[in-house]
């Protein structure tokens, strides 16, 4: 062999030692990302954490109780119901302790203990583990485990304590915003009000969803695109007759769980759009048929009805606005 081939020889090897080493392919995705559902789901309990904290200075006890009910309740409903239908085990991904949370922060504080329990086991039997388990349902779980409740035990679903009035387990009924009591704006915002455990300061849940739009968690499409349309709305067109009123807007915004069901809720990865065009007609369809339930329905709010409906049709809103493969024709 001359000193050239030699040369050639010794390149050609240098050559497949590097690209063999670093450019060996697999079977898609090749862009893979640090994230994983558990740290995901790390991050949502985190942010939801302030709020969790306010609500029981607010309401004692029976508001730290009900959430962590629904959370044991849903892990241990998910590990029971994965062992009987012999699926992996996936209690550790803490997506059944984020579903139990929230079916804690959409109840009030009135120590009827057995609905975050009896919540856990729709949401998680019925609506997560018969559909075929996380990624699968079409509705959100919680929202929907709520809404159960909700007509199933309207009385308790609806005996809202007073902010700041239980003492020494002593409960004293008190009506919410939406339900006709006078509270401020500042104290709107603030969560000294009634209403569920979860869903009274709107700016705790700011402050959650902050922390989630900085670890990229959450996208701020759906809930700009959901608090804006309802602002918009209920700006022009108040309820109460008239046009622009600001105050009747915010009214509407800082009251029935709208900041819980527009930042935590309606962002859900398995029950939003994947698109970013989607998720803002996903969130400005939530806006539009929340305040269409408020100012036509029977019920006082209506955003829990109108995120489950908007999630009825995520799959349409992801066939219209998925972008078209390159190189491919036009969609039928």
């Amino acid at each position: 062999m001359t000193t050239e081939q030699e040369s050639v020889a010794v390149a050609q090897s240098e050559n497949e030692a590097f690209y063999g080493a670093t450019l060996t392919m697999d079977s898609s995705p090749h862009i893979h990302h640090s994230a994983t559902t558990t740290k995901v789901m790390a991050d949502v309990l985190i942010a939801l954490t302030p709020a969790y904290v306010w609500s029981i200075f607010v309401f004692g006890f029976s508001a730290f109780l009900m959430p962590l009910l629904g959370v044991v309740s849903a892990v241990l409903f998910e590990y029971v119901t994965q062992k009987i239908l012999k699926k992996p085990i996936t209690v550790g991904d803490l997506s059944a302790a984020v579903t139990g949370l929230l079916i804690g922060f959409n109840l009030p504080a009135n120590d009827s203990y057995f609905l975050p329990v009896v919540g856990a086991a729709f949401a998680i039997i019925v609506v997560k583990q018969l559909f075929g388990g996380i990624g699968r349902n079409f509705v959100n779980p919680a929202l929907a485990a709520r809404v159960f409740l909700f007509l199933s035990w309207p009385s308790k679903m609806t005996n809202y304590p007073a902010p700041f009035a239980r003492e020494f387990g002593d409960v004293v009924a008190s009506a919410t915003p939406r339900g006709g009591a006078a509270v401020s704006l500042l104290d709107l915002f603030l969560g000294k009000c009634g209403g569920s455990i979860g869903e009274i300061s709107a700016l705790l849940l700011l402050v959650g969803a902050a922390y989630l739009l900085i670890r990229r968690v959450i996208t701020w499409h759906i809930p700009a695109a959901y608090i804006g349309t309802v602002a918009l709305v209920t700006f022009l067109f108040p309820h109460t007759g008239g046009f622009f009123n600001g105050q009747y807007m915010l009214t509407e915004l800082l009251t029935g769980g709208l900041m819980l069901g527009a930042l935590f809720m309606a962002t859900d990865y398995v029950t939003s759009p994947i698109t970013p065009r989607g998720r803002l007609i996903f969130g400005a369809g939530c806006g539009l048929l929340t305040v269409f339930f408020r100012y036509f329905g029977s019920y006082p709010e209506g955003v829990s009805f109108a995120i489950l409906v908007m999630n009825c049709l995520v799959h349409y809103i992801d066939r219209v606005t998925r972008p078209r493969v390159f190189g491919g024709g036009k969609r039928a």
